[in-house]
Order: C-alpha cells, then structure tokens, then sequence
C-alpha cells in the first residue's frame, strides 16, 4: 500500500511537471531536429518536424568548418578562470561580512545589491578604453588578451558572488568555531577545516553560476576580443549568422547544441554534490 501512494504521488508530480518540461524541453528538441535536416529540408513548406533524411554529419561539418573546438577551448578557459578567481575573491569578503563587525557594513551590502542592476552592456565601452590603455607583455595591449575578459568577467560576478555567499555564511552556526577555537586551533585552520566544509554547497551554487554568466555572456567578448583564434562559442556562433549571405541553419543548429552540452553536463554533475553537501551540512 506504501508503495502504490508513492506511485501515485510520483505520477501526479509528474503530470504537474510535464507543462514546464515541455516548455524546456520544446526549443532544444527544435535545435536537434533541425541540425540534423539537410539544407533541402530547411525551408520546406509546410515544415516538416522530423527530418527525412538524417544527416548526422552536419556535426562533422560543423566542426570542421567553423573552427569549433577551438572556439570552445576558449570558453572553457575563460568561464573557469572567471569563476576561479570570482570564487577565490568572493569567500573572504563573503567570510568578513557574514562574521566581522565593521563601520559602513550594511551600506557596503547595499552597494554590492546596486551594482548589480548595472548590464555589462552598458560598460563596454569604458572597458574596452581600460584595456586599451593598459600594456601588454608584446608591446601592445590588453583589447585582444583572454585576460582581460576573465579579469572583466570576475569584476561583473564578484558583487554577486559576494552577496549569495554572504546570506548563507551567516546561517552557519559560530559555536562550531568558538569550540575549534578552544581546543586550540587557529583562525586560518578553523576557516579551513570547520568553516569551508559546511560552506560548500553555497561556493558550489555561486561557482555554477557564475560559470554559467561566464559561457554565456556575449557583449564583452565581442568588444575586447579580436582574433579568430581567441573568440569564443557566443562569438563564433553569432557570427555563423550575423553578416551571412546565407545562414547555412543545420550547422548553426547543431554549433549551439553542442554549445549546450557542457553546461547541462556541469549542471547536472555538480547538483549531485550540491545536494551531499547540503545534506552532509545539515548532519554535522
């Protein structure tokens, strides 16, 4: 009897689920239809859903002709550098608001929230004139340096980054410190082993979105980057459209497919840890 409730609470969870699984689901199905349509097949009337003749090799063509890989190595690259330093940046500061009293520290919070009504967009400009006028190792400057869009990327997820952890640091109870503290540890290896353990759950959320804005962020890297070696998936992607004579579709769809990929396989991964940690957390 226990198990046939479970069934049926499963089933209309379920159903409940199916409105918004097809909505999220309806777009990438679409992208994945058409990537595997040939040219002929594309601008058929009416549209046919499912394709005739499966092409499969349009993956192949993609990569080969668009320089995909190495449009992606670039992303991957940037967005984990971003969120290295963003996160590295962000869990002392988090760590000093959630836990040191200071002068000035309720308006510094409200700063961080105001920073971020501000779109990257609108500070491109200003960006690009900065990296311009900083030198580079060549002679040159920073306008067509990977670095300076990680640097960019960590200054826009930094506030964030900031004021998520933050919320969540100040739920972690003090005791567990103060008793670490006592029996005589000091404040670097009671950060290090009570404080950061408990705290990995939020450090993985803030990492996977920042992560996320990173990969799929577009104006700053169209801006700084200039090089076809160095631009990204957002660019590289955009430009298989944008200024085409013709827009070859079965290959734009299957380049943004495989841009999806790694991200619904990092979001995926990691919600597993987040959960043994929130879980692990909550026992300890």
């Amino acid at each position: 009897m226990i198990r046939k409730d479970k069934l049926l609470r499963s089933l209309w969870c379920w159903l409940l689920l199916l409105p918004l699984v097809a909505v999220v689901v309806f777009p990438l199905a679409v992208m994945f239809l058409t990537a595997l349509k040939p040219a002929s097949e594309i601008y058929v009337y009416p549209a046919r859903w499912l394709p005739q003749q499966w092409q499969w090799s349009n993956f192949s063509a993609m990569w080969t002709q668009t320089g995909f890989g190495r449009a992606l190595f670039n992303s991957l690259l940037v967005s984990l550098s971003a969120t290295v330093l963003t996160i590295a940046v962000s869990v002392p500061s988090a760590y000093a608001l959630a836990r040191l009293k200071f002068r000035g520290q309720g308006g510094y919070r409200q700063f961080l929230l105001v920073t971020q009504m501000i779109a990257p967009v609108l500070l491109v400009v200003g960006l690009f004139k900065m990296a311009a006028s900083i030198p580079w190792f060549d002679g040159s400057n920073m306008t067509d340096s990977r670095l300076s869009v990680v640097i960019a990327y960590g200054a826009f997820g930094i506030a964030f980054a900031v004021w998520m952890m933050t919320s969540y640091f100040e739920t972690i109870p003090r005791d567990l410190e103060e008793s670490a503290w006592l029996e005589g540890s000091g404040p670097v290896r009671t950060v290090c082993k009570v404080f950061l353990p408990l705290a990995l759950p939020a450090m993985a959320v803030t990492a996977l979105v920042t992560f996320v804005n990173a990969w799929n962020e577009f104006a700053v890297v169209y801006t700084l980057i200039r090089s076809t070696e160095k631009q990204t998936l957002t660019v590289l992607v955009t430009n298989m459209v944008a200024g085409q004579y013709v827009v070859q579709w079965e290959l734009v769809m299957a380049a943004a497919i495989c841009a999806v990929v790694p991200v619904a396989i990092l979001f995926a991964w990691m919600q597993r840890y987040m959960v043994q940690g929130l879980t692990s957390g909550s026992v300890k």
